[in-house]
């Protein structure tokens, strides 16, 4: 121990040391001191408070899981780690996080898309609960604490250096979040990691047509949404937004494309399909017909379902359709670019923003490098690793969060019963 140093806390021995404060960290320190009772658990906590994401998720209401319970089905809710994440979640899945807050006394609902969320709409719910659970079991919480290195101890521990200082521990949870500071990266590879760089995972997409941005609000019920020249495709609703495109369909789209996007430094074109299912010849029959059925209506006066009005409007006079234009006297070309326009409606991407104000990451420490059995490195042992540090991120909707809880749950188990077995 460097001269001047002191351990973070010169008592009782520590058997686990957790880093970071976060939903995977927490669960993982109250998990492991559940496992194995009466053995010393210390939490740090780099910020001056915990559980930030948990406070600010789903505009503070804390959107805790998804109601997509099976394993495989919910697996392909998540970019990178899906596949992996099939047996764990066969262990401890949204059946059981529901089940853990609610036999502490948190009640769940579940909303229409299949986001669960507490019934008192408050992300203080489950803020308060993890704090109960962590207290009622001991586990000892420091904010401001930053860790600087973990190495092995000679004697088979694990050295923890701090800004205060250097502690030994049995066991070490690394769940500081997503791998966006040098800092991080560097306390990783110190530990034989590697980490593959992190990009944003959850965006929403900058979309400067002075059309669009006018309709700022709106909501459609179902899109399609594609990326011209990828793979990438996406269907569901969509939102939009004072400085352009969000919402489900979009999120998702920015989750699956997280990388080729950032490489295209986020300016790209996007494709909607505002009206998918129909096959060209199947929407021009429908307009026929409503042209049949409504010829002397104006056609930008008779909106088309389930499209809101303003966004039919505006998809009229994008086509060259006049204001004064009635279904009568609708020409077979504008009727055309109508149709087009309906199915293709081609946007220039010229950035992006944050999901509000949630940051999720793809990139982290590569699944191989990590046993999914007990979270521990394969690196350094007596290590395990939970959460957002890992090259593992979902869509929105609750599923970032069923990792965290997930590897969380079964890091500190497996922590808790190597201490207990070495007690």
């Amino acid at each position: 121990m460097p001269a001047g140093q002191s351990p973070i806390e010169p008592v009782d021995p520590i058997g686990a040391i957790v880093i970071g404060g976060g939903a995977a960290g927490f669960f993982g320190a109250i998990t492991c001191a559940g496992a194995a009772p009466g053995t010393r658990v210390l939490l740090l906590e780099r910020g001056s408070t915990t559980l930030g994401k948990v406070r600010i998720s789903g505009g503070g209401r804390c959107n805790v899981t998804t109601a997509t319970a099976e394993p495989r089905a919910l697996s392909a809710n998540y970019p990178r780690g899906g596949r992996t994440l099939i047996g764990p979640f066969t262990r401890f899945g949204p059946r059981e996080t529901i089940a853990w807050f609610e036999g502490r006394g948190v009640r769940l609902k579940t909303e229409p898309d299949g986001r669960i969320f507490p019934v008192s709409n408050s992300s203080a719910s489950i803020i308060g609960c993890l704090a109960d659970a962590a207290a009622a079991l001991g586990v000892q919480v420091r904010t401001g604490v930053e860790v600087r290195g973990i190495e092995a101890d000679p004697a088979g521990s694990l050295r923890v250096h701090t800004a205060d200082g250097t502690s030994v521990a049995g066991r070490v949870l690394l769940a500081s979040g997503g791998c966006r500071g040098d800092g991080i990266v560097a306390l990783l590879r110190a530990t034989g990691h590697s980490v593959e760089p992190p990009v944003p995972s959850l965006f929403t997409f900058h979309v400067a047509a002075p059309w669009l941005t006018e309709l700022a609000g709106i909501s459609v019920g179902r899109v399609r949404v594609r990326i011209p020249g990828t793979k990438l495709e996406s269907e569901g609703p969509m939102l939009i937004t004072h400085n352009g495109l969000s919402g489900p369909a979009i999120l998702k789209l920015s989750a699956w494309g997280a990388r080729v996007l950032h490489d295209r430094d986020y300016c790209f074109d996007v494709e909607i399909d505002w009206v998918p299912g129909h096959s060209p010849p199947e929407l021009d029959a429908l307009l026929q017909t409503r042209a049949l059925e409504s010829g002397a209506r104006k056609v930008e006066g008779t909106p088309f379902p389930p499209l809101p009005a303003r966004l039919w409007e505006a998809l009229c006079r994008e086509s060259g359709i006049s204001p004064e234009t009635r279904w009568s006297t609708l020409t077979r070309e504008h009727r055309a670019t109508l149709g087009t326009r309906l199915r293709r409606t081609v946007l220039g991407v010229g950035g992006r923003s944050l999901n509000k104000e949630e940051f999720v990451t793809c990139g982290g420490v590569p699944l191989r490098e990590v046993d999914f059995r007990t979270m521990e490195s394969r690196r350094l042992p007596g290590l395990h690793l939970a959460g957002e540090v890992l090259d593992i991120d979902g869509i929105t909707g609750g599923y970032n969060f069923q990792a965290a809880w997930t590897t969380g749950w079964i890091a500190g188990t497996a922590m808790g019963e190597a201490l207990r077995t070495h007690a």
